[in-house]
């Protein structure tokens, strides 16, 4: 199976048309949800355009309907609510309310977003690896996507909490890609690392969220609904 590394900023977010309002109160924890379970956010692959989600999309299409393009990690605390800690570009290393993760996921032009629960098949320590991703709190977003640079981005976080006590790592990185179908780079890429003064990381390692999805270390528990 050819493996074909996706690459997501959240810039997807804010440049396909999501709001970023942030609200302030917890959500009650859905049923089967538990703390370290991951949330990853999906939409359509057919929402993007001319600017990153079509970038994107480029270099990630494999024939499914859904683009997974973040992913988050999952705390229900001691009063069974619900908060999510997460890497994006609107916020950082931030641990907030579910509704605030619902609020920047909201699609303006058609189409619905998909929040799906998964979990660790050996879930034992979870509530350890979520202590594990509260040590990067605070720090920025990557849009370098670069490793051991005091940034994270949102697969990139989750591959750093994740690791037991012997240095296992649930998610291993891979070469990323950052290339269309005809093996050009999508102006978008060009423009953007144009911008930040460095050279596309085109072949080095990295994680990202439809790949992250599709591990063989987890498993579906649901799908989260406003």
């Amino acid at each position: 199976m050819k493996h074909l590394f996706r690459i997501t900023l959240l810039v997807l977010v804010l440049l396909a048309g999501f709001s970023c309002k942030k609200t302030q109160e917890a959500v009650a924890v859905p049923p089967h949800v538990e703390t370290g379970d991951l949330l990853f956010v999906g939409i359509p692959m057919n929402y993007g355009d001319e600017g990153m989600a079509q970038a994107i999309a480029d270099a990630t299409s494999n024939g499914d309907t859904t683009n997974y393009i973040h992913a988050a990690i999952l705390e229900v605390d001691e009063n069974d609510a619900i908060w999510v800690i997460d890497a994006t570009l609107a916020h950082g290393v931030d641990r907030h309310p579910l509704d605030t993760l619902f609020a920047d996921f909201t699609l303006h032009r058609g189409g619905t977003a998909t929040f799906e629960v998964m979990r660790l098949k050996d879930n034992r320590n979870a509530a350890v690896y979520v202590e594990q991703a509260k040590v990067f709190l605070g720090e920025p977003y990557d849009s370098y996507f670069r490793t051991f640079n005091g940034r994270h981005y949102c697969t990139e976080l989750i591959e750093d909490a994740y690791v037991d006590a012997d240095g296992h790592r649930w998610f291993e990185a891979a070469p990323m890609n950052f290339k269309n179908q005809e093996g050009e780079f999508p102006s978008y890429w060009v423009r953007l690392f144009d911008s930040l003064g460095e050279p596309i990381p085109q072949g080095e390692l990295g994680t990202n969220p439809q790949d992250m999805h599709a591990s063989p270390a987890l498993v579906h528990v649901m799908y989260l609904n406003e």
